[in-house]
């Protein structure tokens, strides 16, 4: 059985603690690069399984779809979502790879497992505003923005993303 830190009585904060914790702080952080830290803390926290199994599986998906093997990589993160369905990041890095290999569909139903697991991931917020600007669905590519700074706003790119969907909707209403 793999071993998850559910905290103790010496102080230790479980990884969902952990993980609140940096969220809160970064909701509150409004020095970009100190934000920029602490989502890159968040990332690690989201890319740590709790289980070699897991972890060794996306190594291996990360190193296919750096070796442009697609179909290997699907077949590994697949195997991720069936061993650890409530693993997040096994479903983001499918949404990503699907969105790569133009399978918009399959990724944004990714996306939304994300994000029916962890509404905080930040990730797929960008990903689904991203997918939703490609598609021309600037009302809800600007909602997934809005979602994304509720989380993490002091992200420059995700402002000026916001900010630039704002102005073309308001120019298209006049």
């Amino acid at each position: 059985m793999e071993k998850q830190n559910q905290g103790n009585s010496s102080g230790t904060l479980s990884s969902k603690q952990q993980l609140d914790n940096l969220f809160t702080t970064l909701k509150r952080q409004r020095d970009p690069d100190q934000a920029s830290l602490i989502a890159d803390q968040i990332n690690a926290q989201f890319a740590d399984s709790g289980s070699a199994t897991i972890n060794l599986l996306m190594q291996w998906a990360d190193k296919a779809i750096q070796d442009k093997r697609n179909a290997a990589a699907m077949d590994y993160l697949d195997q991720v979502i069936s061993l650890k369905p409530d693993y997040v990041e096994g479903w983001n890095r499918r949404a990503t790879l699907n969105f790569a290999i133009g399978d918009y569909r399959k990724s944004m139903e990714d996306i939304n497992q994300v994000l029916r697991i962890e509404p905080r991931h930040f990730g797929a917020l960008a990903g689904m505003a991203a997918m939703l600007t490609e598609r021309g669905n600037d009302a809800l590519a600007l909602k997934a923005w809005q979602r994304f700074l509720e989380v993490y706003p002091a992200n420059r790119s995700a402002q000026e993303e916001a900010d630039k969907l704002s102005e073309k909707i308001a120019g298209s209403r006049t």
